[in-house]
């Protein structure tokens, strides 16, 4: 029997839900900025679908876009101005950034109380400790769809296949802290598909299309697929997803699995961030 699919627009639909909801019971909008460097076309949609899903959610969101050319310097003037704005709530910087700038170094400028992508190292740090921080989007989106499936966490072998800082680290360190049995693999990993194949929930984070196939999963796993990857015009993730579902016994699609879940969840960061920081 084919795997069930994970709907994560449905799922989406819920966080939005619950920020509604959050909303309603608030004195204020929280207020969400987005800073963008260049051109760049996946940059320029990603942001602007932030933004328009800010406003739609009842939040206030605003796009800065600045030239390509623009200096670290400049960027971090910029980014100490909306830290030191007591009306701003979130702080993203959409990556990647010019080669002139460091991203790191930007990162780490951005208020930690701000920081609603949870990429400032005092929020990774408080992350992996098992403390109260604000998570990154996308791997906070991941759990929230093992959770719809209702599968037990705790005790379940854990296998994450991709160690980047954004997502494959912070999957590991919310998965252990559910008590699950993480391993994390990447490009050095010895036997990787007989690793991967001892997972009861699988997270594919590695950025290359088909990479997980169907005799490395094992029979009513869970498949989580992050990847994003466009081959011959057309969106695949980093599942083999036709040959997997007849292994699994939940799958995320691509697109509309992972995806939806981090809009939605940098629009619940930002509230949290918002009723945090004002009390």
């Amino acid at each position: 029997m084919p795997a069930q699919l994970i709907d994560g627009k449905a799922i989406a639909q819920q966080v939005e839900s619950e920020v509604r909801d959050a909303l309603a019971k608030l004195p204020y909008k929280p207020s969400l900025v987005a800073i963008r460097v260049g051109n760049d076309p996946a940059s320029e949609l990603y942001v602007r679908n932030k933004a328009r899903k800010a406003h739609e959610l009842g939040l206030r969101g605003t796009e800065l876009i600045f030239d390509v050319s623009m200096s670290e310097t400049q960027l971090l003037a910029q980014v100490e101005k909306l830290n030191r704005d007591d009306d701003v709530d979130g702080i993203l910087v959409q990556l990647p950034l010019p080669p002139q700038i460091d991203s790191k170094k930007v990162i780490k400028a951005v208020d930690p109380r701000k920081d609603v992508d949870g990429f400032h190292p005092m929020n990774v740090g408080l992350l992996h400790l098992g403390q109260r921080s604000l998570v990154p989007c996308t791997p906070a989106g991941v759990m929230r769809l093992i959770a719809s499936t209702g599968v037990t966490i705790e005790g379940a072998r854990a296998v994450v296949i991709g160690r980047s800082d954004i997502v494959g680290k912070p999957v590991a360190a919310l998965l252990l802290q559910q008590n699950a049995t993480v391993t994390i693999c990447h490009s050095k990993t010895r036997e990787l598909a007989a690793v991967a194949r001892e997972a009861d929930i699988l997270v594919a984070a590695i950025g290359k299309p088909r990479f997980v196939t169907a005799d490395m999963v094992k029979r009513d796993a869970v498949v989580i697929d992050v990847g994003i990857n466009r081959v011959d015009g057309k969106l695949m993730g980093d599942v083999d997803f036709q040959n997997v579902r007849d292994v699994a016994s939940w799958i995320t699609p691509v697109p509309g699995g992972v995806g939806p879940m981090t809009i939605a969840m940098l629009m619940s960061n930002t509230v949290t961030a918002a009723r945090a920081r004002r009390g």
